[in-house]
């Protein structure tokens, strides 16, 4: 989907996005059995304790499930599945063109993937959750009389409302992530500023506040507020935390966690400029030799390697760019056709890989 609105603010609405006092609640006993309503699964991330957390857009809303998936030892190796769109089609009793796959995650706690899938198509899709250990076995996560939590997604588009990309409320959630006690989630609202981060404590509270976030496009020429951050990592410069966002045709942003306050209108800084008419699709954050990196997988421009030496330092694209400017990086060659990855462990990461045959699992060295 390419979106090509010209003008936006990110408004970031969540529970103090200042540093929370220390909870000494288990996170598990948040949890109530049950049977979660998930309406639609997307976005995948885990929390502690092997608890994962599942953006539901059709019914605008966040699950913490406990998956129960914690080993005293988790499970190594390289965890590889040719065909897996064939397998999991044929496991849901259906062909490959009537299943999608949205998102990846893999369980730190055990190494163990999980896939989040559509069976269907449109509003009649039904939600899946997949679990794929490093034998490659593929195996249904049950929701039946689970622990788990919810918490609604305030304020979001009208059903009847369109972008670019389609239905506004496709796009509620575009990703998410954990971050010391809470859940940060991308996407759009109804709101005037529709382009928003919310910052959600787990274990889920109710009370909320807003705060607004600015950040210029250099290959737009003007600032952004309507297209929703793509893909995002939690990222620590000279030890303070900030959310790395990638937008729409492709800014890199570093937003502040410590100045995302309630009531506060913060400017996030790009520090780099990676190409128009493109979409990330996901990204991580690595270290190799001694240094950080991002892995930011794409629609039409592959997957970038990106440097992070003096990101502390920059001081922000202010000025139309015609190419690409800022932060370094290398297009990885080798690597063609990734929609999905996450960190496999210290030295590998897992993709999710589209080609003409089919779409398949596969473990690669973190280059």
């Amino acid at each position: 989907m390419m979106l090509k609105l010209r003008v936006a603010t990110l408004t970031l609405l969540g529970l103090a996005l200042a540093a929370l006092p220390a909870r000494a609640d288990d996170p598990l006993a948040s949890l109530k059995k049950g049977m979660p309503d998930l309406k639609s699964a997307g976005a995948l991330a885990f929390g502690p304790e092997g608890i994962l957390f599942i953006g539901d857009t059709r019914g605008s809303s966040l699950f913490a499930v406990d998956t129960g998936d914690r080993p005293s030892k988790p499970e190594t190796g390289k965890l590889n599945v040719e065909g897996i769109d064939s397998k999991v089609a044929a496991m849901l009793g259906t062909s490959p063109q009537k299943i999608q796959i949205n998102d990846l995650a893999v369980n730190p706690a055990s190494g163990k993937a999980y896939l989040s899938v559509s069976r269907g198509q449109g509003p009649d899709a039904s939600p899946v959750l997949l679990r794929i250990g490093r034998d490659g076995k593929i195996e249904p996560v049950s929701l039946e009389n689970v622990p788990f939590a919810r918490t609604d997604i305030p304020n979001p588009p009208s059903p009847n409302t369109k972008t670019f990309g389609g239905p506004a409320r496709n796009q509620v959630i575009t990703d998410l992530a954990y971050v010391d006690g809470r859940v940060f989630i991308a996407g759009l609202s109804n709101e005037e500023f529709s382009s928003r981060l919310l910052a959600v404590p787990f274990p889920f509270r109710d009370e909320k506040t807003a705060s607004s976030v600015e950040i210029f496009h250099g290959a737009h020429g003007r600032f952004e507020t309507k297209s929703p951050v793509r893909t995002f990592v939690a990222y620590r410069i000279n030890g303070d935390p900030y959310l790395l966002a990638a937008y729409t045709c492709t800014p890199l942003v570093k937003l502040p966690v410590a100045d995302l306050k309630p009531g506060a209108h913060v400017k996030g800084t790009t520090v780099a400029e990676l190409g128009n008419r493109n979409n990330p699709l996901d990204m991580i954050v690595y270290k190799k030799d001694g240094k950080e990196y991002l892995l930011l997988a794409n629609s039409a421009r592959g997957v970038m390697k990106i440097q992070t030496d003096n990101i502390d330092r920059s001081e922000g694209i202010t000025t139309p760019i015609k190419d690409r400017a800022g932060q370094r990086y290398e297009t990885i060659k080798s690597l063609k056709g990734v929609v999905q990855l996450d960190s496999l462990d210290s030295e590998h990461a897992l993709i999710l890989v589209q080609n003409g045959g089919g779409t398949n699992l596969e473990t690669i060295d973190l280059p």
